[in-house]
């Protein structure tokens, strides 16, 4: 197997930080489920403001993740690869394995909170 690039690491990681906020995130998963939005459709849904909504479409739009197009005076937004939708689905799955090893840590923790102590505590 062949080392990849820097340019080609450099690119992944682009790809990933361009993913990496919490509106972003809401906003590609809208797309990925309703399709070609407007950002009024897209701030009704989320409930975030229209500059903020619109910043972050701009922050997408600019690493090649959403496209837009003019349909009259409303301009539409759609993710520009349907393969995103397989990338979140995947991130959700991930995610979710992860806090199930979370929640039987904290079921263990509380379980041992809840144990009787063995040990005792000197009395003064």
């Amino acid at each position: 197997m062949t080392k990849p690039s820097a340019e080609l690491q450099t690119l992944k990681a682009e790809f990933f930080r361009a993913l990496a906020h919490p509106v972003r995130i809401q906003l590609l998963e809208v797309l990925v489920a309703a399709g070609q939005t407007s950002v009024q459709d897209l701030q009704r849904a989320l409930g975030i403001e229209q500059p903020i909504v619109s910043q972050q479409l701009a922050r997408l739009r600019a690493s090649g993740i959403v496209v837009c197009r003019k349909r009259g005076p409303v301009t539409l937004y759609g993710v520009a690869d349907p393969l995103l939708a397989d990338v979140l689905q995947v991130a959700k799955r991930i995610l979710n394995r992860h806090l199930i090893g979370v929640q039987s840590l904290l079921r263990e923790l509380n379980d041992d909170r809840a144990a009787p102590s063995t040990l005792r505590r000197p009395h003064r």
